[in-house]
């Protein structure tokens, strides 16, 4: 499980708790910390020196960012001989629930999505009307850009073959923001890999503020162009060994 981090001091050790309850023998969890200024990063020690070989932590210098905490999580999991990696985020908007589901099904696929955009995938509903459709709209652009078949190319969640990882070729990313997650969906697609949706309730973070502001979609709206430019000519014959 890797959770990337920025001031999730009051939701650390509960989703922690959460994924080491789930009926998934051999499960851990990397904390990737970008120097939480609320402590973030000294929770995820106190947890670590508690369950040792069942926490590790990446402190990071400065906000570096959500898609190199990813790869960087990524790339360690790998090392430490990980064969089935998950994404998520720490906020409980991705309920650890449906972690044992998503990895599951990898049996069958190389990557599941946990989905809001399917039959069945829900936003919570305390989210206002503006919220909603900037979100929808903004999954609607990407997908339409890049022809993305996948229906939330935006998703955070997701459960990844540790093969996918590898032939997709972590160096060939470039995305650092909330683009990486389009980004990554493009990759999959264009390399020929099997991606299965399942669907969620997204529910909005139990405590503290979403880092998904306005600008930062805007921001990833216009990224999406330099997805396409780069990635546009890969093909299945283009993945990397794994």
């Amino acid at each position: 499980m890797v959770l990337p981090t920025y001031n999730e001091a009051a939701n650390l050790r509960g989703i922690v708790e959460a994924l080491w309850a789930l009926p998934l023998p051999g499960l851990r969890v990397l904390v990737v910390d970008d120097d939480s200024p609320d402590g973030t990063g000294r929770i995820a020690d106190e947890l670590a020196a508690a369950h040792p070989g069942c926490l590790d932590v990446i402190h990071r210098q400065g906000k570096a960012g959500l898609g190199t905490a990813y790869l960087q999580g990524f790339r360690q999991a790998m090392q430490a001989g990980a064969t089935v990696i998950v994404q998520m985020d720490s906020d409980f908007s991705h309920s650890p629930s449906y972690v044992p589901q998503m990895v599951g099904q990898l049996e069958y696929y190389d990557v599941v999505v946990g989905s809001r955009y399917v039959p069945s995938g829900k936003l919570d509903e305390r989210w206002g009307q503006g919220r909603v459709w900037l979100s929808a709209w903004a999954n609607f652009y990407a997908r339409a850009i890049l022809g993305i078949q996948v229906h939330d190319a935006t998703a955070g969640f997701k459960a990844w073959r540790r093969e996918t990882l590898l032939g997709l070729g972590l160096d060939r990313v470039n995305s650092n923001g909330y683009i990486f997650q389009v980004e990554m969906a493009y990759m999959v697609q264009r390399l020929g890999y099997r991606a299965l949706e399942v669907p969620i309730y997204f529910e909005d973070r139990r405590i503290g503020r979403s880092k998904m502001t306005i600008p930062v979609k805007f921001e990833a709206a216009w990224r999406v162009w330099e997805v396409r430019a780069r990635h546009q000519a890969l093909t299945a014959a283009d993945r990397r060994p794994a």
